[in-house]
């Protein structure tokens, strides 16, 4: 399918809505209703959420790639209304640039990811270095991911991955028209 730039209308029945927290339930609910889009050609995903587990918001984001790739006759468009916070954002980089939109007013929120762990450290003295080691790993493991995701959401942008290291430890909010201008997304609603 094209993916020409969409108008308004395109959105009036959008095939997936999701609002709230990134979550195994919000998972559960975007997978059902995907499953009952599966006769669309276009489907809108519309979504609203203060964040959430980056990790579900990585495994929705990974159906949405399966489906582009497996089913290129159809058009997986993203629509981020009021606010797309942290786990949204993540999502939204899953979906090619010119099949993601906002409404006006939205605010995209991108951020670091966090950790909170406490590290007790108890034990033979070789067992202690690979308590240490195992939580380093975690800490760059998770890093790699979060930039993979930067680089999704920047990609055609003109965002740099500097710029994207810069703001997001605190916290970088991207008004919808901000977010068009830098290239982000394809249009405001």
């Amino acid at each position: 399918m094209a993916s020409s730039s969409l108008t308004a209308s395109a959105f009036s029945a959008p095939a997936v809505l999701l609002s709230g927290a990134v979550d195994y339930d919000m998972y559960k609910e975007f997978r059902r209703q995907l499953a009952q889009a599966s006769e669309r050609e276009l489907v809108v995903i519309e979504l609203s959420t203060l964040g959430g587990d980056p990790e579900v918001a990585r495994m929705m984001g990974e159906d949405i790639r399966y489906h582009s790739e497996m089913e290129p006759g159809r058009r997986f468009v993203f629509l981020g209304k009021a606010a797309i916070y942290s786990a949204g954002t993540t999502f939204m980089s899953f979906f090619a640039r010119p099949n993601r939109y906002l409404t006006r007013g939205t605010r995209l929120m991108i951020h670091e990811r966090k950790l909170d762990k406490k590290l007790h450290i108890q034990g033979p003295l070789t067992t202690c270095g690979a308590m240490l080691k195992a939580t380093l790993n975690e800490i760059e493991a998770s890093i790699a991911i979060q930039n993979e995701g930067f680089e999704n959401l920047i990609r055609g942008s003109s965002v740099t991955m500097e710029e994207v290291l810069q703001r997001a430890p605190e916290n970088w909010y991207i008004e919808a028209e901000k977010a068009k201008a830098l290239g982000l997304i394809e249009a405001v609603m």
